[in-house]
């Protein structure tokens, strides 16, 4: 029997015809048509920009076709305005470029005199050169490695962080006094991007200590705990890092419920980088077998001292990852110092750095010196400004080197895939299509990047929007829907139906009971806090239509796992004091008999001091109108919050509207009173604002401290007969049934976009 066998030519060519896309396998646009889409598409970008969210707004876009260069749309694209962390592509572009995609940190592990045959070293010297990618697994593996090299005791350990310069903070970073994390310090030796995690669990019991640990653990830190165990509603801790000489100091306060289970842990900078690194190194070396007789301290390393290891970083894409991807600032401020230090001579520093960049914008992008403004790498803050042009312009150099795109385009997010873009642009042509980086401050929100459109061409564009009011969340739709009518330019659905399907993201709401019962499914899986959900619920949110369910979906994604970035993003994101939201959501509860849904979250991260979710809480607070119930459950969370992020709420405070801060203010003295505390972290804290730098601020707080006392004495009061005065509402105390409302009858006040700025 003849056996007919197909050519391997023949197979191949089946399998790459196969797997090429639709767009390439039909006949190119004529010109008429790539005229037409392109008409089609300025003309879904302007109806865009009408929107309201944008058109208040400051914006500037500019797109240009990566084919044949031309402009498909621009709109305000040479006015200079704050990119946030857009800047992370200069500074990435830039270190690229200076130092070559072959770049790897060097940290060198030296001895003085040389490693005996007994192993015992007088002095280990740790000299840094700025590696941003060591962590606490990187490090024991170090560890090992000295071990192997025979080192079993040393006298003292000298970490050497010279190749940077003291400052350890950029421009930028001054405007924000706070330990969270993104706002680390730079230093030639770091490790785990200079910050702690600090583990809180609770004890066996309400009343019970809580414990409280490190990672990675040390004598760096000294560690203060008031934790004890609460009740179910005792949810609050304020953990704070702060400089104590050449160690940290942290401060655990508070009560954890002892139904949480499990850890929580909560992340901070640290203030003193290379002495953090060199107490964690000789902690580990203790636990590897080593033996540390001395201190360790800061020093140099002599010219004399004999190299025993080197530990090279990671490859430079995976750096550029985290850079971009994670929107590290830690990352771009390394990178920065890093190319001063390269390029013009240790000490490496911001001035230097920005001085490469200077160099490399004008003599290879084509961008000249005094166009732009350039103060820090990571975009933190109001210290830099670029135009939407000149953006673009770096993004189409970096695309057409080849030496560099390669590594350049795939460290910026993938729409609806990875990155600060894993949660946008569902259900558009844009996923997996579009690349950019995300930029987010307070008022000011960008994308820039790269995206292949249906019909096979190749855009770059850099959009910004500054100085917007309200919540940041319309403006986030619209910078998704220029994308997304970009990426389905020449596809069967075209730019004006791709913006359409995406504004139509509501259904008219169902019955509450069968409501309820949808969300009682989600609420169940929020609680079980088990990452494997994370998949499930990303679905159902991504499909679910009905505002207030996508409100919870998005509670139970960040109860998944609150440390994810994406996963608060989505909820502060979907969560709105409107009445399709928190009032169907406050019907929800009365149904379930359960707290209103997502109010917990958000009170959690605003008691860490989060500014949106701050704003959130206060718009909460002023939508509860009349209902007493909602009024004591905002109270509480007002109480929460002013103990851990007393200042934060302050400043929130100041911004918030004229009704959400009366509203705020007449619920939180009440909340003041019930706590009894004279020496309440509030009242410290606003008349430590007394004495701002900031005359304006220092005036809100006046008036906010003078509004506070009155309403305070007016809580403190007993109610009065009806004599024409208004009476005092009267709140139960915590954990009792609250008194009916006044006036029964009156509905909640209902909250609409149109009567809530930024809605």
């Amino acid at each position: 029997m003849q056996v007919h066998r197909a050519s391997p030519f023949l197979a191949a060519a089946a399998i790459i015809f196969l797997t090429l896309p639709s767009a390439a396998l039909s006949a190119p646009p004529t010109a008429a048509q790539k005229r037409a889409d392109r008409e089609a598409l300025k003309a879904a970008l302007m109806e865009v920009l009408q929107r309201t969210a944008l058109k208040s707004s400051r914006v500037g876009v500019h797109m240009q076709s990566l084919d044949d260069g031309t402009v498909v749309f621009s709109h305000n694209a040479d006015e200079l305005l704050n990119p946030a962390s857009n800047v992370k592509l200069v500074t990435s572009a830039a270190a690229l470029a200076s130092l070559g995609p072959e770049f790897r940190y060097d940290t060198e592990f030296l001895v003085d005199p040389e490693l005996p045959a007994d192993g015992k070293v007088k002095t280990l010297y740790v000299r840094g050169k700025g590696d941003p990618s060591i962590t606490t697994e990187r490090l024991w593996g170090i560890v090992s490695e000295l071990w192997h090299a025979g080192v079993r005791e040393v006298g003292e350990i000298v970490v050497d962080d010279s190749w940077f310069d003291a400052e350890r903070t950029p421009p930028g970073y001054d405007q924000e006094d706070s330990d969270r994390a993104y706002m680390a310090p730079t230093g030639a030796l770091s490790l785990n991007w200079n910050a702690a995690a600090i583990y809180l669990r609770p004890g066996n019991g309400p009343g019970a200590k809580g414990t409280v640990e490190m990672e990675p653990p040390s004598d760096y830190f000294i560690v203060e705990s008031q934790l004890t165990t609460g009740s179910r509603r005792a949810r609050r801790v304020s953990v704070t890092s702060d400089p104590a000489g050449p160690q940290q100091k942290i401060v655990v306060r508070g009560q954890i419920p002892e139904e949480r289970g499990g850890a929580v842990s909560v992340w901070k900078k640290i203030d003193n980088p290379p002495m953090y690194f060199g107490q964690t190194l000789k902690q580990m070396m203790s636990t590897r077998g080593m033996k540390v007789k001395g201190k360790v301290k800061a020093g140099l390393t002599p010219s004399k001292a004999k190299m025993l290891y080197v530990a090279q970083s990671e490859t430079f894409d995976v750096i550029l990852k985290r850079l971009n991807k994670l929107s590290s600032n830690f990352v771009a401020e390394q990178l920065l110092k890093t190319m001063g230090a390269e390029l013009r001579g240790a000490p490496g520093s911001f001035i230097k750095g920005v001085e490469v960049v200077e160099q490399f914008l004008e003599r290879d992008v084509g961008i000249p010196r005094g166009t732009y403004v350039m103060k820090n790498g990571s975009g933190l803050n109001d210290a830099n400004r670029f135009s939407a042009a000149q953006l673009n312009r770096l993004l189409r150099h970096m695309y057409e080197r080849f030496p560099f795109a390669p590594e350049y385009l795939s460290s910026v997010p993938i729409a609806g895939k990875d990155g600060t873009l894993k949660y946008r642009f569902e259900g558009s042509e844009a996923v997996g299509r579009l690349r950019a980086k995300t930029g987010t401050l307070e008022s000011v929100s960008a994308l820039s990047g790269y995206v292949t459109s249906a019909g096979g061409e190749r855009f770059s564009f850099s959009m910004m929007a500054n100085d917007f009011a309200g919540r940041a969340g319309p403006i986030v739709a619209g910078l998704d829907a220029l994308g997304a009518a970009v990426a389905a330019t020449g596809s069967s659905l075209g730019p004006s139906n791709a913006v359409a399907a995406l504004a139509d993201s509501s259904r008219a709401p169902g019955a509450i009971n069968d409501v309820a019962a949808r969300i009682k499914t989600y609420l169940d899986l929020g609680k079980q806090r088990d990452q494997r959900n994370i998949g499930f619920l990303r679905t159902a949110w991504r499909s679910e239509r009905d505002p207030a369910v996508r409100a919870v979906l998005a509670e139970s994604l960040y109860q998944s796992n609150p440390h994810d970035y994406l996963g608060a993003r989505t909820l502060l994101d979907s969560y709105a004091a409107t009445g399709e939201v928190y009032g169907r959501l406050k019907e929800v509860a009365r149904v379930l008999s359960v707290e209103v849904p997502g109010v917990s979250s958000m009170v959690e991260l605003a008691a860490g001091g989060n500014a949106e979710a701050l704003a959130r809480v206060l718009e909460l607070a002023g939508a509860t109108g009349t209902d007493a119930q909602s009024q004591q459950e905002m109270s509480e969370a007002l109480g929460e919050v002013a103990r851990t992020a007393p200042e934060e709420l302050v400043v929130a405070l100041r911004a918030a509207t004229a009704a959400d801060r009366e509203a705020s203010t007449t619920l939180l003295a009440r909340a003041l009173v019930q706590a009894g505390q004279a020496d309440h972290p509030f009242w410290k804290s606003l008349r430590r604002m007394l004495g701002a730098t900031d005359p304006q601020l220092a005036t809100f707080a006046k008036g906010l401290d003078s509004t506070l006392s009155q309403k305070v004495a007016e809580a403190k009061a007993p109610p009065r007969s009806p004599d024409g005065l208004v009476p005092v509402q009267v709140v139960a105390p915590a954990g009792k049934a609250p008194l009916p409302p006044p006036r029964p009858g009156n509905p909640p006040e209902a909250r609409t976009a149109e009567t809530r700025p930024g809605g």
